[in-house]
């Protein structure tokens, strides 16, 4: 895991090779004296030789740096984290982006310039959001990048299906988006070619206290390019004059400085992403979070070479080599320092929260936060809806309501949650989630409504049949007593004579039965072998059928999954069809709910 360490054996060998050449030389005579000449003269002088410890040092030295590199024979599961850094994309698809001023077409850049954001987004959720003359989510938040790049091809201003541009109504739909998925700081990234002062003055409005980011791309020049039209020609206004919308700077710069955002022109290179996309955008402290999936990673093995090493240490004893280390065992022990003490010196009680949050521990989180609305989202998290909504007690908040209204729906009190859903509906009639799961309690309510009245009405009419069943039967024991008074008698007349034929009867019987039996038993003997055969030639003929069957059951099937097959290839490969009747059915859907509103300009 480590095989830098490898690097370290070379200092052993170089070492292990200049004590054997020391040890091999025999006093400074060796440098004067002739080798062969060196053992008569000297003679043995120099006393016996002292025990060589060269191999155990390197020995030692090799399986420390062995250890140290972290050899690996198993791979275990890991948790997977990822930089939490939540950006969603908002991108223009009113006809003004038809226009070719940029080549081939403001949407063809756009797209362009989001799919090499995304090529380069590699940690981080990433939503996407587009909108005309309403807006519609994309994607959600997702780190599966991919996705979303398969999907921007298709968009196009073609497939909306309200004309104009709604800028305000994406970007609340933007916020809703982090919120939902429990996002509370991020940012938004809007690609548009302009705004108007009313949306500028909304989105300012909006994004006000919403720990929200705003960056801006401009699409477009300021000259503007005419509109074309499926059939030909270009779009015109009212007074027959062909329409040239152009970019909208000024507006897009101010509503910039007054969200604390930024704004910058499309760039043909990456210096746009860079500036819009710099980190120090929001005062967000870099945290992660943990995936659902998980990661396989090799497990370090390097303290098993430990073992290898006490034999060579425990060796070391008998030399007092050790007896160094024996200070050791007397320094004090440094104190242990308590997590909790740390993390209340540096961190908040909100902070540590959060990151109790992210670390899965919810019912931790929910007694760290001091702020109630994340107290309430850890506790309905955790599953402690009761402490949930006693956490979120801001009536004046529409998000809070909703989220209380979550609450209480799943702690099962939905009377509570239709009034809370109706509560948040007052402060902000456009919340379709709240729309949506109001709709659904009442559908519910009404259908448990409908099962007690038939639960009710059974149960009396259970109640009226068991009581005309128990007058019946005592009726019918009455009339059952009065004749069996009456036939007991008649029965008592009629033993003596019955009795009598019965005897009578029985004898008979016998009789028959001994001269008829001589006869049937050997006709049976000689039918049972006959009726096995023919048995099993029926059983048999049975199976081949019902074989049969099943096989040309299993070639029908084989020939229609073909059939299909052949079918489904000849269908044209319209990847936008899919969203084209998402966004239609959702604006039907406002439309109904009288959500929209008209828009005069049609680019």
């Amino acid at each position: 895991m480590r095989p830098e360490w490898l690097w370290a054996l070379l200092p052993a060998i170089v070492l292990a090779g200049l004590l054997w050449r020391l040890r091999h030389r025999s006093g400074s005579w060796s440098s004067v004296i002739a080798p062969d000449l060196l053992p008569y003269l000297i003679g043995d002088s120099s006393g016996p030789r002292k025990r060589n410890f060269t191999p155990a040092l390197l020995l030692i030295w090799a399986l420390a740096a062995l250890g140290a590199a972290g050899p690996s024979f198993e791979k275990i599961p890991q948790p997977v984290h990822q930089k939490q850094d939540a950006l969603v994309l908002v991108l223009d698809l009113s006809y003004s982006m038809m226009a070719a001023d940029l080549a081939p077409s403001r949407n063809d850049r756009a797209r362009q310039k989001l799919l090499d954001l995304l090529s380069q987004r590699k940690e981080g959720q990433t939503g996407l959001i587009a909108y005309a003359g309403d807006a519609h989510i994309v994607t959600p938040l997702t780190d599966d990048n991919p996705t979303i790049a398969n999907l921007l091809p298709a968009l196009n201003p073609g497939m909306m299906p309200l004309a104009g541009s709604e800028p305000a109504a994406a970007l609340s739909q933007a916020v809703e988006l982090m919120y939902s998925a429990g996002v509370q700081r991020g940012r938004i990234m809007l690609v548009t070619d302009g705004i108007t002062e009313q949306d500028r003055e909304e989105i300012s409005e909006l994004l006000q206290g919403s720990g929200m980011g705003l960056v801006i791309m401009g699409i477009g020049t300021a000259t503007g390019a005419p509109l074309p039209l499926p059939k030909g020609g270009f779009l015109k206004d009212d007074s027959g004059t062909i329409v040239m919308p152009a970019l909208e700077e000024d507006l897009l710069r101010r509503l910039a400085r007054d969200t604390a955002g930024r704004y910058m022109r499309l760039q043909i290179d990456d210096s746009d992403l860079d500036y819009l996309l710099a980190d120090d955008l929001l005062a967000i402290p870099e945290q992660t979070m943990v995936l659902d999936r998980a990661a396989d990673a090799w497990e370090d093995q390097g303290h098993l070479l430990i073992l290898l090493l006490l034999p060579v240490v425990l060796s070391l004893f008998r030399k007092g080599w050790i007896v160094c280390l024996l200070p050791l065992m007397f320094a004090p022990l440094p104190q242990t320092a308590h997590a909790d003490v740390w993390d209340d010196l540096w961190l908040t009680p909100d902070q540590q929260g959060q990151r109790a949050l992210q670390e899965g521990n919810n019912e931790a989180a929910a007694n760290l936060f001091e702020d109630n609305n994340w107290a309430g989202t850890a506790a309905y998290q955790s599953g402690d809806y009761e402490r949930a909504t006693q956490s979120f007690t801001d009536k004046d908040s529409a998000d809070t309501l909703y989220n209380r209204g979550n609450a209480l729906a799943k702690a099962g009190q939905i009377d509570e949650a239709i009034e809370t859903y109706q509560e948040s509906l007052k402060i902000k009639p456009e919340q379709q989630d709240a729309i949506e799961n109001l709709a659904l309690l009442e559908k519910l309510q009404q259908e448990q409504e409908q099962q007690q009245e038939q639960s009710d009405k059974q149960d009396q009419e259970n109640q009226e049949n068991q009581e005309n069943q128990e007058s019946q039967e005592n009726q019918d024991q009455d009339q059952d007593q009065q004749k069996d008074e009456q036939n007991q008698d008649q029965q008592q007349q009629d033993s003596q004579s019955d009795d009598q034929q019965t005897s009578d009867q029985n004898s008979k019987d016998k009789e028959e039965q001994a001269s008829e039996s001589p006869q049937d038993q050997p006709e049976e003997q000689e039918k049972t072998p006959e009726q096995e055969e023919a048995s099993r030639q029926e059983k048999e003929q049975q199976q081949e059928a019902l074989d049969e069957a099943i096989a040309q059951a299993q070639q029908e099937d084989l020939e229609k999954d073909q059939a299909m097959e052949q079918w489904l290839r000849r269908i044209p490969d319209d990847p936008s069809g899919l969203l084209r009747q998402k966004f239609r059915y959702e604006s039907q859907q406002r439309q109904q709910q009288g959500n929209t509103k008209d828009d005069e300009t049609y680019w």
